[in-house]
């Protein structure tokens, strides 16, 4: 069973009205009624207002406030101050209703979506798409794929959503409902301070972070986590270890036995008390990266297109001695990476600002690193501050059809310096394919005008899609292994911590993670934050996909995109006969094409208005055809 939250139109329920199939009630509204699926009691709570003062709130998710917390939030949502409420800590939907308005919201990072469409009854919204589409009858968005695949830097989300005729409240904002007036979408100010320095975000990262973690390991028992040796993984343990004995998770195999994240887990679960720790290792589970795709329709369903569907025995060698022991939250370190660090952009950023000397020298960190002349980051950087993000919309739209590209064509490495560019996958496109990808691009135009550096973008959407990622992931642990899985990084109050701090303050020269470095110094071994290494998995990626050759080969060549016109199978054929060669290939775009194609595949019998609604019951008994 999937988990998500729906509101439903109309108290009355008047004819033809239908509910979630399997849903409990959760809360009444002046023109509605929430429903949630899925959800343990302890994770969907309604707060009341004292008797004789109004007002409500719900959340559904991981709320981590106190019931004082909660009340206070409500009182401040009376009086006025809307945001209070919908910051409140941790991971979860919130439905606010004061003064004959409902407000509702996900959580900031992404990790809690909220979808909403308007039919001839009303306004229906839900934290999944897919029942929406059920009850709509809509189909997928191809195009939203496609763009998707095909360049980076573009925020097709912006109120868009992955089926036609269906919206998407962007994280960070709101739905405001009130009777015989239009839906809103209201922005919720952030927690933090914009421009904070490293110092006052580092602090409040420490504060936020304990908060996530130490009140999660405090409500729920067992708990297990990821102990992968790196940072952010162990960072977490550290902070849940305080409050209660973690058993920690370590998964290796025959090529990442190479690096050194295994000699740093061992040694913090040695030198942290209170971890018990197991290694899990490929080599003895017999494993491999893209195993058990050949019948799509027995893969778990997500709302999105999941890159955890490619690693799907990886994950249940890794999480089967979680599962085992019943674990009641499997923390993880998901999201680290985005807070913590920022996209290479923030040299922009930093140029913007007026710190040029600065950033030119990081564009020559950059370029030796990527191996390319220093020249080249520079005129990259000089030249994406001097374009406004609009512009470069539109040059990209034009690119787009100008002419195809060759079948050698790679994005050059000082594109990741540029407000937007295609990707490897953009080949790929068809001339319909590219058209279209295009008039997406170009539609963003208008609302671009808004967005003023483009590491603060980048850093964005890179934290909406591992929030997207994340929450498909815990779908999938939840469906097979009855394990729920926890990001505290993704956690709304972490987020605003850390992306309140410019993204340039959030790098340093010579130095891996600094953030981590100022906040969580105490709280997890000194040696630890100043790793300066990180685990790349690419050859066990090239490893599953001669492993999986003939299965993959078949998804590609049986592509909808290609049905539709708008992808031609020879070249994606072509770059995937390179990767399952070992050869150079763009791996990322690869294994998203992969498992976007099997979630289409999947969605033939997934969206069946039967498997998500029912009919309700009229007063005096009579169902509801």
């Amino acid at each position: 069973m999937n988990r998500f939250v729906v509101g439903v139109p109309a108290p009355d329920f008047a004819r033809g009205i239908v509910v979630p199939r399997d849903g409990t009630a959760l809360l009444d509204l002046p023109r509605g009624r929430v429903w949630t699926v899925g959800h343990d009691t302890h994770e969907a709570i309604v707060t009341a207002a004292p008797a004789g003062e109004g007002g409500r709130l719900a959340t559904a998710g991981h709320c981590l406030a106190t019931a004082a917390e909660r009340q206070a939030a409500l009182a401040a949502g009376r009086d006025g101050d809307l945001a209070a409420a919908l910051r409140l800590a941790g991971s979860h939907l919130t439905v606010l209703s004061v003064g004959g308005e409902t407000w509702v919201a996900g959580d900031r990072s992404g990790v809690v979506p909220l979808y909403w469409l308007e039919d001839e009854i009303g306004i229906w919204w839900s934290t999944a798409a897919l029942p929406l589409a059920a009850l709509s009858d809509a189909a997928p968005d191809l195009v939203w794929l496609l763009a998707d695949l095909a360049v980076t830097g573009v925020d097709f989300r912006l109120g868009s959503a992955h089926f036609a005729q269906m919206r998407r409240v962007p994280p960070g904002s709101a739905l405001m409902l009130r009777e015989h007036a239009a839906p809103r979408i209201v922005p919720v100010p952030a927690a933090g301070r914009p421009g904070w320095s490293l110092a006052d975000g580092a602090r409040q990262l420490r504060e936020t972070l304990t908060v996530a973690v130490e009140r999660r390991a405090q409500r729920l028992e067992p708990v297990t986590c990821d102990l992968s040796g790196g940072v952010d993984s162990s960072s977490v343990a550290c902070l849940a270890v305080r409050e209660r004995p973690v058993f920690a998770i370590t998964y290796t195999d025959a090529r990442m036995a190479e690096d050194d994240d295994v000699l740093y887990a061992r040694r913090v679960a040695a030198e942290v008390d209170g971890i018990t720790h197991q290694v899990i290792s490929g080599r003895d589970t017999a494993v491999a990266h893209f195993d058990g795709l050949d019948a799509p329709e027995a893969l778990p369903l997500t709302d999105l297109p999941s890159m955890s569907i490619g690693v799907l025995s990886v994950l249940a060698a890794r999480l089967a001695p979680a599962a085992s022991r019943g674990s009641a939250a499997h923390l993880t370190g998901r999201g680290g990476d985005n807070v913590l660090g920022t996209a290479s952009s923030h040299r922009v950023d930093q140029f913007l600002a007026g710190h040029r000397g600065q950033a030119l020298r990081r564009g020559s960190d950059f370029a030796r690193a990527v191996r390319i002349a220093p020249w080249r980051a520079w005129r990259q950087i000089a030249a994406t501050a001097a374009t406004p993000y609009p512009r470069a919309l539109a040059r990209l739209a034009d690119r787009m059809t100008a002419t195809p590209l060759p079948d050698d064509w790679r994005p050059a490495p000082e594109d990741a310096l540029a407000w937007c560019s295609a990707t490897a996958g953009a080949r790929w496109l068809t001339a319909a394919g590219r058209q279209a990808v295009a008039d997406r691009v170009a539609a963003r135009v208008p609302d671009a005008g808004a967005y003023r550096a483009p590491g603060a973008l980048h850093d964005r959407l890179d934290l909406e899609w591992m929030a997207a990622e994340h929450a498909t992931f815990d779908t999938i642990a939840r469906q097979l292994w009855h394990l729920p899985i926890h990001a505290p990084f993704l956690d709304s109050a972490v987020a605003d911590a850390c992306l309140s701090i410019p993204s340039y303050q959030r790098a340093r020269p010579g130095m891996y993670k600094p953030l981590a470095r100022t906040a969580l110094v105490g709280l997890v071994p000194e040696w630890l934050l100043g790793r300066q290494t990180k685990t790349l998995f690419t050859t066990s990626v090239f490893d599953g996909l001669a492993a999986n050759a003939p299965a993959l080969r078949r998804i590609v060549t049986g592509s909808h995109l290609a049905q539709a016109g708008l992808l031609d199978p020879r070249r994606a054929t072509a770059d995937l006969e390179a990767a399952i060669a070992g050869a150079p290939a763009p791996l990322g775009n690869l294994h998203a094409l992969l498992v976007s194609e099997l979630w289409l595949a999947r969605l033939s019998t997934a969206t069946a208005r039967a498997a998500w609604w029912q009919p309700t019951a009229l007063r005096g008994g009579a169902a509801c055809a």
